[in-house]
C-alpha cells in the first residue's frame, strides 16, 4: 500500500528538518560550481550538502562525487522549474514556508537563564503525578473587563458553594461545569503530571495543596477551580509486550474476540512463548511482527487509562496480566521491564523542546523583551509622538476612535530599530487596533505612553526575528534547504506522484513492458496446524489423512482447561512463516515438522503455481517504479529545457578538498 501525501510530506519535511539541524561547516572557498540558465551554484554549498547526507544514503553510488553532482543538479533543475512555473508564488507555499520559519526560529529566541529556570520546575513537578478535578467557565482571552469580571464572580459564587456550602465537588461540576466532559467524569482528569495541561492549569494544581480547592485560575480556556484529590510518586516509564485481539466488527460473532483471547491465555498458561503467540495471533499489526514489543510510555501518554493501569500493575511476581478488555478490544499485558524518571541531564534536550511548544514560553519571550531593549536602544521622535498623543480622544476608551484622515504629517520616522524605521503612521495603525483590549488606562497620554512601549517591544522582536539570516548563518542554510524542499515537494507531487496515481493508461502500458518483475512464487491454500507437543501433532496428521474436520479436530485435542492445537488457513505464498519448512506441491498433508518450539502439520487443499501477477495485485509496487521511470524521463526533459554548465576545474578543487 503507498502512504498517502500528507504522510509522505511529513516524512519527507521531518528528515529534511533533522538533518538540516545537524549540518556541519565546512573551511571551503566559495567558487561557482555550475550554473542553470546563468544562476550561479557554488562549491560551498555543494560540500556542505554532501557532508551533511553522507551517512544517510544508503546506495553507495550516491557517495561517489561524480555520481552525486549528477544527483544534485537534478535536485537544483527541480528547483529552477518550480520557479519557473510560478509555485513559489502560491498561497498554500507562502503559509508552510512561514510556518516552518516561525518553528525553526524558536530555537533562536530563546532566552537561556529563564529556560533553565523554568526546565528545573517542569523536573521537579515531574517528580509527581497529580490526580485532580476541576470545573471551568469559559470566557475568552479577550474579553472585556466587564465579562471576565463576572466571570470570575461566577465562578467564585461556585466554589464557595463547595468550600464553605460543603456540596460535592464533583456533583457541582456536573452540574455547572462548561468542560463537556464533566457531565460523565463529574470533572476528574485522572492523573496527569508537568506538561500534559496548558501552563496556567498545571501551576494552580501543583500549587493546590492534596483535598483543597484553588482559587480560580485563568487559562486561555477560560477560569478553572481545581481539587487536587491524590498525589503519588511519578510512575517513570513501562516496557511491555501485548497480544491484541480486536473487537469483532459490526455482523461478527461478538464473542469471538473474547474465546480467542481466552485460548490464547490457556496457551500461556501452559508455558508456550508469549513472543511467538503475539506474532501468530495477535491483531495489532505494528507490534506482533515484534512479538508483540510496545515502545515504552508514561502515565498519560496511551489513549487507554484502563490499558496504562493494567500495565503499571505488572511486577517481577506477577508479569502477565489476565485477558483485559478496552475501547479497542481484548489485550494480555507482558512485562518487560519499568524505568524510573530520567535524570534532569538525560531529559535536558526533551524538556528544552516541550518548553519551546509550551506556554511556558511565554516568559521565555518576555525575557527575550528586555533583552533587545538594551540591544535596539530606541529614541523616539518627540514631537511626532506628542502629535500622535495629541490625536487620541476620549473616544478610544469606547472603541470608536478612529486614525487622522491626514496622515501626511505623521508619515516620518518615529524610530529605528537597527537598521529599520519605524513611521509615524505605523504606530497610529498599532493604536487603532488596541483600543478594544487596551484597558482603562487614565488618563490618555498614560495609556498611549504603555501602549508605545508594547509596539516597541513588539517591533524588536520584529527586526531581530527578521534579521536571524543575517546573524545566523547556519539558521540561512536551514531556510534555504526547506524552501527548495518545498517546492520540490509541491513540483513532484504535480508532476510525477499524481500522475502516477491517476494515469491509468501509462501505468497500464508500464506494467505490460515490466509484467515479467511481478511474479508469485508458488502459493498454498492450506490449514496449518501447531502444538507445542509432538505427540499431538502426530495424531493430528493421522486424523487429517483419515479426512477429519478442523472442528473435530479442536474438540477433540482442546477443553476448557487445556488448548493444545490452534489452527489458521489461508493463501500462503511459498517462504511465509506461517508454512512449515517441509510443505511441497505434492504436499496433501505435511509430514510433522518442528519450527522453534512448535510443531505443524499443514493440510492443502489447493496449490497455485508460480505466476505473472495481476496489476492490481502488484500495484503498490509498479505505480512507485513507474513514478520512478517518469522521474528519470523528467530529469532527461530538464537538462533539455535548462543551460547547464560545470566548471571542471572547481570540481577537481572540491574532490581535492573533500579527500583531505
Amino acid at each position: 500500500m503507498l502512504p498517502n501525501t500528507m504522510n509522505i510530506r511529513n516524512l519527507f519535511f521531518a528528515l529534511l528538518a533533522g538533518i538540516s539541524m545537524t549540518a556541519q561547516q565546512q573551511n571551503s572557498t566559495k567558487e561557482v560550481l555550475f550554473t542553470i540558465d546563468d544562476k550561479p551554484y557554488d562549491s560551498e554549498e555543494f560540500i556542505r550538502v554532501y557532508n551533511k547526507n553522507l551517512d544517510l544514503v544508503k546506495d553507495e553510488s550516491q557517495k561517489d562525487l561524480t555520481q552525486y553532482l549528477e544527483l544534485y543538479i537534478g535536485y537544483k533543475l527541480k528547483v529552477n522549474k518550480a520557479f519557473k512555473l510560478g509555485l513559489q508564488n502560491g498561497a498554500q507555499y507562502q503559509n508552510e514556508l512561514k510556518s516552518y520559519r516561525t518553528q525553526l526560529s524558536k530555537n533562536y529566541l530563546m532566552d537561556s537563564k529563564v529556560t533553565q529556570e523554568l526546565l528545573d520546575e517542569g523536573y521537579a513537578r515531574l517528580q509527581k503525578e497529580i490526580n485532580a478535578s476541576h470545573i471551568l467557565l469559559m470566557v475568552d482571552e479577550n474579553a472585556s473587563p466587564e465579562d471576565t469580571l463576572a466571570a470570575y464572580n461566577k465562578i467564585m459564587a461556585i466554589r464557595d458553594r463547595i468550600v464553605k456550602g460543603g456540596e460535592d465537588f464533583g456533583t457541582v461540576a456536573a452540574e455547572t461545569s462548561q468542560d463537556p466532559s464533566a457531565k460523565e467524569n463529574k470533572g476528574n482528569l485522572g492523573y496527569f503530571t508537568a506538561f500534559r495541561m496548558v501552563y496556567a492549569f498545571e501551576n494552580g494544581a501543583y500549587k493546590t495543596d492534596l483535598n483543597q480547592v484553588s482559587m480560580p485560575v485563568r487559562s486561555r480556556f477560560g477560569y478553572h477551580i481545581i481539587r487536587v484529590n491524590a498525589t503519588r510518586d511519578n510512575r517513570g516509564e513501562i516496557g511491555v509486550s501485548h497480544i491484541m485481539i480486536l473487537k469483532p466488527k459490526e455482523g461478527e460473532d461478538p464473542n469471538k474476540a473474547k474465546t480467542t483471547i481466552d485460548e490464547i491465555y490457556q496457551k500461556l498458561l501452559q508455558g508456550e512463548n508469549f513472543e511467538e503467540l503475539a506474532k501468530q495471533f495477535s491483531e495489532d499489526k505494528s507490534s506482533s511482527t515484534k512479538g508483540g514489543v510496545l515502545n515504552k510510555f508514561a502515565s498519560g501518554q496511551l489513549s487507554s487509562e484502563e490499558f496504562e493501569n493494567q500495565a503499571f500493575a505488572l511486577s517481577e511476581e506477577n508479569p502477565m496480566s489476565k485477558p483485559f478488555e478496552t475501547a479497542y478490544g481484548w489485550h494480555i499485558v507482558k512485562l518487560n521491564g519499568k524505568f524510573p524518571l530520567r535524570s534532569k541531564d538525560e531529559m535536558k534536550v526533551e524538556l528544552e523542546s516541550k518548553i519551546a511548544r509550551d506556554d511556558r514560553s511565554k516568559k521565555i519571550s518576555e525575557a527575550l523583551a528586555v533583552k533587545l531593549r538594551k540591544k535596539y536602544a530606541t529614541q523616539k521622535d518627540n514631537k511626532l509622538y506628542k502629535a500622535i498623543v495629541k490625536s487620541v480622544d476620549e473616544s478610544y476608551y469606547k472603541g470608536e476612535w478612529k486614525v487622522p484622515t491626514d496622515l501626511k504629517k505623521f508619515d516620518t520616522r518615529l524610530f529605528m530599530v537597527g537598521s529599520k524605521e519605524i513611521k509615524g503612521g505605523t504606530f497610529l495603525d498599532y493604536l487603532y487596533t488596541q483600543q478594544k483590549s487596551s484597558g482603562n488606562i487614565k488618563p490618555l497620554n498614560k495609556l498611549v505612553d504603555v501602549l508605545f512601549d508594547r509596539f516597541a517591544d513588539e517591533q524588536r522582536a520584529i527586526f531581530n526575528n527578521e534579521n536571524l539570516e543575517n546573524e545566523y548563518p547556519e539558521f540561512a542554510a536551514v531556510m534555504n534547504e526547506y524552501r527548495d524542499g518545498l517546492l520540490l515537494f509541491d513540483l513532484m507531487e504535480k508532476e510525477i506522484w499524481q500522475r502516477a496515481k491517476t494515469d491509468t493508461v501509462g501505468l497500464k502500458q508500464f506494467y505490460e513492458e515490466n509484467k515479467q518483475k511481478y511474479v508469485w512464487k508458488t502459493r498454498y491454500d492450506a490449514e496449518v496446524y501447531s502444538s507445542t507437543k509432538p505427540e499431538v501433532m502426530k495424531k493430528v496428521m493421522g486424523l487429517l489423512k483419515k479426512g477429519m474436520d478442523a472442528k473435530t479436530i479442536k474438540e477433540k485435542f482442546n477443553s476448557d482447561k487445556e488448548l493444545n492445537v490452534m489452527m489458521y488457513d489461508g493463501v500462503y505464498e511459498e517462504g511465509a512463516d506461517a508454512l512449515p519448512k517441509n510443505i511441497t506441491p505434492e504436499s496433501k498433508i505435511t509430514e510433522v515438522t518442528q519450527k522453534g518450539e512448535y510443531y505443524y502439520v499443514a493440510k492443502v487443499r489447493k496449490v497455485l503455481p508460480a505466476a505473472i501477477k495481476t496489476l492490481e495485485e502488484c500495484k503498490g509496487r509498479a505505480t512507485n517504479e513507474y513514478q520512478q521511470y517518469l522521474e528519470q524521463n523528467w530529469i532527461k526533459a530538464l537538462k533539455s529545457e535548462f543551460q547547464i554548465n560545470v566548471n571542471y576545474d572547481v570540481f577537481e578543487r572540491v574532490k581535492q578538498q573533500l579527500k583531505k
